[in-house]
């Protein structure tokens, strides 16, 4: 008798109980997980949901004790935001964000690659002297900063922004794209030497193309550091300078808070970041979790 024979007659093979009830405990597992993360998710997106939906109130209907959730839709409050001088602080913070997102790239990607790649000596002190940097609180720095740009009359200049928002991204640039550059193959670099390739070529074409979702995230996260930026600029800038996160600040003033002229405000400052990041989510997925995965 053949063994297809003998499994006709012996009829259907039912699971095991264990295996079943294993299978159901993990989807009810998977199930409770993903019910307890959008739960999550809607509390942390819930304050910006408030602030776009408060953006479409009049002041009336945004300064009230009880929360009002059926009102009619005005944009009354974007106008009176952008009649009030918005772009230059846009064309400000654009500016500083993507010529220091530049410049932290440029600088970090050969330090990164030296710190992995081609180790120096005393690599853990250097990096560790990269990260002391971020140890000092900012408003401990202040004072010599603003001293050194008034001697060398760069106060309320853009490029003093450009300066400080480099060196204040350069550290964390360095260790996220060393880390990126650890999960290169050797078998790469040892190919690229055997072809005779020149060390920039090889890093170009070889290493880059490899680590570039590290790359995109380590310059989205920069660009979003950049952007927030607002202790130094409140500080060093008065009106030529002036970044987006000072232009907020003037809905602050001695009359009171106005509540939906400054949701429509945050609403429309952060909406670039938010672009940035959902056109690069997966760029921005796939860095951070470069070699997570082996």
């Amino acid at each position: 008798m053949s063994a297809d024979s003998m499994t006709a007659q012996a009829g259907p093979v039912t699971p095991a109980p264990e295996y079943t009830g294993a299978r159901k405990k993990r989807r009810h597992n998977s199930l409770t997980l993903g019910i307890v993360g959008w739960v999550v998710g809607i509390l942390f997106f819930f304050p910006v949901l408030w602030m776009v939906i408060t953006s479409f109130k009049t002041e009336a209907q945004a300064y009230t004790n009880t929360p009002r959730v059926i009102f009619s839709p005005t944009l009354s409050e974007y106008k009176t935001v952008f009649s009030s001088g918005l772009w230059p602080y846009v064309a400000n913070s654009a500016f500083a964000t993507i010529v220091s997102t530049i410049l932290v790239l440029v600088l970090a990607a050969p330090c990164a690659f030296a710190l992995s790649l081609r180790p120096v000596k005393k690599t853990r002190d250097v990096l560790f002297f990269f990260i002391s940097t971020k140890m000092l609180p900012v408003v401990a720095a202040i004072i010599p900063i603003y001293i050194a740009a008034r001697d060398l009359h760069l106060l309320d200049n853009i490029f003093t922004l450009v300066i400080l928002y480099t060196a204040m991204n350069l550290p964390i640039a360095v260790w996220m794209m060393r880390s990126f550059f650890l999960e290169v193959p050797g078998e790469l670099l040892e190919a690229a030497e055997m072809d005779g390739a020149p060390l920039r070529r090889t890093v170009v074409e070889v290493i880059l193309p490899v680590v570039a979702p590290g790359v995109a995230a380590t310059a989205l996260i920069c660009c979003i550091f950049s952007w927030n930026e607002f202790f130094f600029a409140v500080n060093l800038t008065a009106t030529r300078a002036a970044t987006v996160p000072v232009f907020l600040v003037g809905f602050i003033s001695s009359e009171g808070l106005y509540f939906a002229q400054l949701a429509a405000a945050a609403t429309v400052a952060t909406l670039p970041v938010i672009l940035i990041g959902w056109v690069a989510q997966r760029q921005l997925v796939r860095g951070l979790s470069f070699g997570a995965i082996k």
